[in-house]
């Protein structure tokens, strides 16, 4: 009947059609490991610059190697060159290799030879430029406080009565305690050192300039003591100072004339660097102290009233 086939056609519809299979979608194919990079490593040979003997050969050095690092490398076989010793270059007439240089930047294949050469012992440029300053501040107020090897017994420690004089020695102080704080706090220097016989350099004018005074203070010294033997007499006197400058280290010491001798010898053992030089000078201050404090002893018995404040040969030391 008609209800009957309604009633089919009705559950005919309710009936879902089964759903097509879905297809998977492929895996995607795992990508092979990337290879490593092959690493080619540079092989260093550091030859003497003067000598051209071998020193060192290096193999191994990573590519991104600096010339600092070459140079600490260098420091573990040859622990007296610290790296700031060091000086590298690729040429004996070319000039010296920076520190951040890097290895495979430079003009060079995988086996690389440097020429290594001494720089000496280094010291730090703010050593250098506290040397350069301190040295003209303590000066200038050994001058303004007026000690008494420096004027007239009258003028020990006085003051001046002029302003100026105050105010001229406030800036002076005053621009040197600038650079010395400068050079501790402020100076951020690109080169950590320098060759410590650069310092004999810089200092050149102020050890000849020692040396002549110390040359021009012997001679006055012996003039004053010439002075003081009156031809036929056998007088003996206290020397003293008198007008020339040279002679006002007697308020301070009994033999003047060997304190500007050994200054000299002081001058001229700085200038040549030479270990002999040095060993003689040191002997003779050991014989002029002797000397020295003999003559001393000698002014001290025979006359009373001699000065108290004075030493042998070296003011308030010896």
């Amino acid at each position: 009947s008609k209800t009957v086939m309604d009633l089919l056609a009705l559950e005919a519809k309710n009936i879902k059609a089964p759903e097509p299979e879905k297809k998977t979608a492929p895996r995607p194919k795992p990508k092979p490991p990337k290879k490593a990079k092959r690493i080619v490593y540079f092989e260093v040979e550091i030859v003497d610059l003067k000598t051209k003997e071998k020193l060192l050969l290096l193999d191994k050095v990573e590519p991104t190697a600096t010339i600092l690092e070459i140079k600490a490398l260098f420091h573990k076989s040859y622990p007296k060159w610290y790296p700031a010793r060091q000086s590298l270059r690729l040429d004996p007439k070319a000039k010296c290799l920076r520190d951040e240089d890097i290895l495979q930047t430079l003009p060079v294949g995988t086996t690389a030879s440097f020429y290594f050469s001494d720089l000496g012992p280094q010291v730090t440029r703010g050593t250098v430029f506290l040397t350069e300053c301190v040295g003209p501040l303590i000066i200038y107020l050994m001058f303004y406080f007026r000690l008494p090897f420096i004027y007239a017994p009258k003028y020990d420690f006085s003051s001046s009565k002029h302003w100026v004089v105050h105010l001229a020695c406030m800036c002076h102080s005053f621009h040197y305690i600038k650079r010395i704080l400068e050079t501790l706090f402020v100076h951020r220097i690109s080169h950590g050192t320098m060759p410590l016989r650069n310092i004999l350099k810089v200092s050149q004018l102020h050890i000849l300039t020692f040396e002549g005074i110390s040359q021009v203070g012997n001679f006055s010294i012996h003039v004053v003591l010439r002075n003081l033997k009156i031809p036929g007499s056998k007088a003996k006197k206290i020397p003293y100072p008198t007008k020339n400058p040279f002679t006002w280290m007697f308020w301070l010491v009994s033999c003047p004339n060997y304190t500007y001798e050994l200054g000299s010898w002081i001058g001229f053992t700085v200038m040549t660097q030479c270990v002999p030089v040095a060993f003689f000078t040191l002997v003779a201050f050991i014989q002029m102290t002797v000397w020295a404090k003999g003559k001393h002893r000698s002014y001290l018995k025979e006359f009373r009233d001699y000065p108290s404040l004075r030493s042998s040969i070296l003011p308030f030391i010896l």
